[in-house]
Formats: structure tokens, sequence, C-alpha cells
């Protein structure tokens, strides 16, 4: 049998099992027409219907005469990697995840999105701990109450009043995970196929926890004073997205701020289009002076605020929140009983209390501003040298989001640098576009060892080839 892949028909049955796979396409539903999907794929009508026969002959869809074509049987189980088209493996979200996360100590990972963990206030999570061993048996063995440590709640609600958000305890649900508290958001109001607004680029899980929901991604371009604002209100209205899911401290790759004006305006926008706005708070802790909050000047009536403690305390202790409006509260706690039966781990809760709540937690987040200033500073003058230029100097954080010279490409850096036990983070991993090819995060608390320098050296001197640069 003659083999189609790399055909335009070849291409069209691609594109109906990828729908499958994400469960944009299920058991007994019809196939789009014939006239309307060669539209879509921009192909003949009769390429179209060349692959729909041939999926048929397959027995993955079934012609019903006078009706169309349908899916038939079961679906296969979900495979996120098979739900679009494959990607490069090194800008693929789940490969680039596995490998930081999976490689041994051999492995430098100045691409990766955490801190050493001897930067970690660990002198007061092992008193912490020592604490805990002395609690009641209760803590230790039941599970815990559906919104978790009433302690922690409280102490988070005061931390919000001094941002100017007023939100009492009942009004914030602790969850295992920051992860898990835009899982929560995503099942709670999303449906397959809904349209989510993410920045081009961004923190690249946003992207694939939302192929696990099969939303429609949209990307609209960041520049160093957050998402533009004019894109972002026209795609507002050209797509009618349901969410937008933002970082608007210290931007994750590339260490923007927001701008006041910038998010009055996204506000404006989304409260013209009804359009609930999702702002992950997670590295807050390491500004210098606060930045504006889009909960703040929204008082969650259409933002819902989520963070966790990994990046500053730890990312073995796992423990998340979020803030919103009460009655999406209520809904959200009977979805957290749904799927993890109760909060997050009442350890692990108490293990964050009581550091956040340890006299020497202050003076470890004053101490690890001022070394992230100082490293960041001697890390892009190094990568400077190399013709690796930060697109922005972050007001704090640990992240440098640099361009290449010569428009080289990031992939093929990432590529020749693993050869050599170094993981990078290469721009279009970011980019639901994919065009920020010719950038790379670097994580500068993980650059102390002079051996990734020499590798970078190596890899910049192999002629990679020319690409499109990142447009801001």
């Amino acid at each position: 049998m003659m083999d189609r892949r790399g055909t335009r028909t070849g291409e069209v049955m691609e594109a109906i099992r990828r729908r499958m796979a994400g469960r944009t396409l299920s058991p007994g539903e019809k196939l789009p027409s014939i006239r309307s999907f060669a539209a879509t794929m921009g192909v003949s009508p009769s390429t179209v219907v060349e692959a729909y026969d041939r999926l048929a002959a397959e027995g993955v869809i079934q012609s019903r005469p006078g009706s169309g074509f349908y899916v038939s049987g079961a679906l296969p189980p979900l495979a996120l990697a098979d739900a679009e088209p494959r990607r490069d493996r090194a800008i693929d979200p789940f490969w680039v995840s596995r490998q930081s996360l999976d490689s041994g100590a051999e492995m430098l990972k100045p691409g990766c999105g955490w801190l050493p963990a001897d930067w970690m206030p660990n002198a007061a999570i092992r008193r912490a701990i020592r604490q805990l061993a002395r609690a009641d048996d209760g803590l230790l063995a039941d599970y815990g109450g559906t919104r978790g440590s009433l302690p922690l709640r409280r102490l988070l609600a005061r931390q919000f009043a001094d941002e100017g958000i007023a939100a009492g305890a009942d009004q914030i649900l602790l969850t295992a995970s920051g992860t898990q508290a835009i899982d929560l958001i995503c099942r709670f109001l999303l449906r397959p196929g809904d349209t989510v607004l993410v920045d081009d680029p961004c923190y690249f899980n946003f992207q694939a926890l939302l192929r696990a929901h099969q939303a429609r991604v949209v990307g609209v371009p960041y520049t160093r004073t957050g998402p533009d604002a004019e894109l972002f209100a026209q795609a507002l209205a050209a797509h009618r997205p349901r969410l937008y899911i933002t970082n608007s401290a210290l931007h994750n790759p590339t260490g923007a701020t927001m701008t006041p004006q910038t998010a009055h305006r996204l506000l404006c926008a989304a409260a013209a289009h009804d359009l609930t706005i999702v702002e992950d708070d997670i590295f807050a802790g390491f500004e210098p002076e606060p930045s504006p909050r889009l909960a703040a000047l929204d008082g969650l009536a259409r933002v819902i605020r989520i963070g966790s403690f990994s990046k500053t305390l730890s990312a073995s202790i796992r423990c998340g929140y979020i803030a919103a409006r009460p009655d999406w509260v209520e809904a959200l706690v009977d979805l957290q009983v749904a799927t993890n039966f109760g909060g997050p781990s009442p350890a692990a809760a108490e293990l964050v209390f009581a550091t956040l709540n340890d006299g020497s937690y202050r003076k470890h987040l004053d101490g690890l501003r001022r070394r992230l200033a100082r490293v960041r500073r001697e890390t892009a003058a190094k990568l400077e040298v190399l013709g690796l230029r930060p697109w922005l100097m972050p007001r704090g954080g640990f992240y440098l989001w640099c361009s290449l010279p010569d428009g080289r490409n990031a992939a093929d850096l990432a590529r020749a640098a693993l050869h050599d036990n170094v993981v990078l983070a290469p721009g279009d991993v970011f980019s639901v576009s994919h065009t920020a090819s010719g950038f790379l995060r670097f994580n500068v608390a993980q650059m102390g060892e002079p051996r990734i320098y020499d590798v970078l050296a190596r890899a910049m001197g192999g002629g990679l080839r020319p690409t499109a640069s990142f447009s801001v």
C-alpha cells in the first residue's frame, strides 16, 4: 500500500486523527462537511473525499449515505503528544519538562524553572519538620478539610489585605499545587474546544495543561510592558475566549512587569467581553517592590488569583492556593473533593505555614532578592560575551530571556548542549506561534558551573542555521 504521509491527503487524514486523539471529535460524532473541511485545510474537495474514504477503509470513520461521515467505535486513550502536530523534541513542552525533572545530578540545568536546593530556607523547613513531628496524630494521619489549613488561609488573607485585596479566609482555597489550582479552574470554566488566551511567549506548562483540557490556545504577543493591549482586544473580538492566563509580576519567561496602563486596558477589555482572567502570582516574592496586580485592581470580580510556594520555599512540599469570588470558591471546593478528596496534605500545609511564620523567612527573601540581583548582572555580562543579550533586565527573579546572535536557532543549540549534559530552554517551547526560535531562557541561579559557558561557546561556534527572530 502506498504511504501517503507527507501528501495533502495524508495531511487531512492526520488532522482528523489529531482531532480524535485530542477529543474534539467523539465516537458517533459527525465529521465536518467535505466542502467546509476542504476550506479549513486549504485543499480541494476531492482531496478530502479521498482522505475520508481511506479513513473509512481503515475503520476509523464510517460513511452514512445521504448523511455524511461519522467517527467509528471508541476513542483511543488520550495521548497529549498526539493531540496536535508532532513537534521537534527540543521545543516540545512535555519533553523539555521530562529532561529537567528526570535527569540526574550529572545534568546541568540552566533552562530549568527552580532555584538550587541550597538556595532554599532549609534550616527553617527543618525546624518546621521537627515541630510537625510533635503534632497531634490527626494532623499526621487524617484527611484535611475541604478548604485546607485555616491558619495558612488566614495568613494569605492578611497578605492580600496588604495589597488592597479584601478576601477573607473563606474566599481562599488551598490546593495541592499551583498547577492543580489551574487544573481545577479549567475543569470549572472550560469545555473541550473553548478558547483560552495566553501570552506569547508564556510559561510552557500553561500550554501543556490546556492541551489536556482540549482547549484551543491563542497567543497574544508580549511586550516589555505586558501583553500588547491592542492585539489583546482584537483577539477578544475575534476568538471570544473564555479565559486569559498570565503572570503579571516578573513574567515567565521574559521577566517583564505589566504596567498600570496595560493592566487597566486589559481589565476594561475583559469587562467588555465577559472574559475571566487567571493571574498566576508565583513570582511575587522576588519583586523588590510590588507591581500592579490585576486581582487588586479588579477586586476578584473577574480575576482569579492563584499561586504557590514552590519557587521561594520548596518544590518538594507542594501547596498552592486559589482566591476568587465566593460562589466560585464554593464550586471549586466541590471539584477538589471530587478530584482530590479534600484539600492539600495537612502535613504539607502545616510545614508551609510554619516556615512562612518563621521569623527568618522574611530575611531569607530579602537575602534571596539581593543575591539574585547580583547573579543576574554577572550572568548577563558572561552571556553577552558569547553574543547572548537579555531582551530586558528584569526588576527581580531568576530568568533572563536572551536573544541569540546572527539569527541562530535555539533548538539546535539545545540539542547540541544536551550531548554535553546541559539542559537548555529554547524559545519556541514558550511560544504558541513558534516565533521565538531566536531566544533562550536562562535561570541565573543555575548558571554557577563554568562548564555551562564552555558548552554554550562550543555550540555557538557550530554554524547553527538562521531563523526568524521574536517580534514585540
